[in-house]
C-alpha cells in the first residue's frame, strides 16, 4: 500500500482528496502537512502542523511514494502578490524540492489552465512558473492537472469567483466556452488520485476536458 503526501488539505480540493485517499485501499497512510488541524481522527490519517516558511520543521518528514499538491489562495485573502506568491509558488516548490531529494518518485500538481510563465496576468504567470520549475526536479513521474473553474461549497466567501462560475455556466448553456466548463471539486480530487496511479513514467499534463477523462478513467 502506498503513502500519501498532501499539501492544501484544508483547501476545497485537498479536503475531498484527504476523504478519498483514507477510503482507497491502494493506500495505506495518508500524511498532511497542514498550518491548522482538520479535526479528522483515522488510523491511516497522520497530520502534521508546520510553518510553511521553516522548511527546517518539515523536509525531513516529506516521505513517501506521491506527494499531491492542491495549495493555493485568492488575493483577497492573501493580501498582497508578494504573500500570495508565497503561497502559490513558493511552499509549494520548497515541499517538491523536499520531496525529490527524500526520492518521492511521483508528484501530482493541481496547476490551472492557461498557466504560462510569460503571461501578463500575476496569478498565471505564478502557476506557469511552479509547472516550469517542478518539471526540472528529480521524479520519476510527474502528473501536471490544468482544469477550469473549480466549484463546490468553500467555507470562505468568494463573491467574483461564484459570480464567475455562474457566467461560465450560462454560457455553457449557449453553447459557449464549452472547454472552460467548470469541475466538481470531488470530481478533481479523483482525477489526482487516478493520475498518481498511472504507470507511465516521465511527465503527463491534461487540461481542461482532459481533467474529466481522467476523474472517470478514460485517460
Amino acid at each position: 500500500m502506498k503513502t500519501a503526501l498532501i499539501i492544501g488539505a484544508t483547501g476545497l480540493t485537498g479536503s475531498y482528496l484527504v476523504h478519498l485517499l483514507l477510503g482507497d485501499v491502494r493506500f495505506g497512510k495518508v500524511i498532511i502537512f497542514v498550518r491548522r488541524s482538520m479535526g479528522i481522527r483515522h488510523p491511516k490519517l497522520e497530520e502534521y502542523i508546520v510553518r510553511f516558511d521553516l522548511p527546517q520543521q518539515w523536509e525531513h518528514l516529506v516521505q513517501g511514494d506521491v506527494l499531491f499538491s492542491t495549495m493555493g489562495t485568492t488575493k483577497r485573502k492573501a493580501g498582497t502578490k508578494e504573500a500570495r506568491y508565497q503561497v502559490d509558488f513558493t511552499f509549494q516548490y520548497a515541499f517538491a524540492r523536499a520531496a525529490s531529494i527524500n526520492k518521492v518518485p511521483v508528484y501530482v500538481l493541481v496547476s490551472a489552465a492557461g498557466a504560462d510563465p510569460s503571461s501578463l496576468f500575476f496569478y498565471m504567470k505564478t502557476k506557469g512558473a511552479l509547472e516550469a520549475a517542478i518539471r526540472v526536479l528529480a521524479f520519476e513521474r510527474i502528473r501536471i492537472i490544468q482544469p477550469g473553474p473549480i466549484s463546490g461549497n468553500r467555507e470562505e466567501e468568494r463573491p467574483l469567483e461564484r459570480a464567475s462560475l455562474g457566467l461560465i455556466r450560462f454560457l455553457n448553456r449557449l453553447g459557449l466556452c464549452g472547454q472552460y466548463h467548470p469541475i466538481e471539486a470531488a470530481e478533481l480530487a479523483t482525477a489526482m488520485r487516478n493520475a498518481a496511479l498511472l504507470p507511465e513514467p516521465g511527465t503527463l499534463e491534461y487540461r481542461l476536458s482532459a481533467v474529466f477523462d481522467l476523474a472517470t478513467g478514460s485517460n
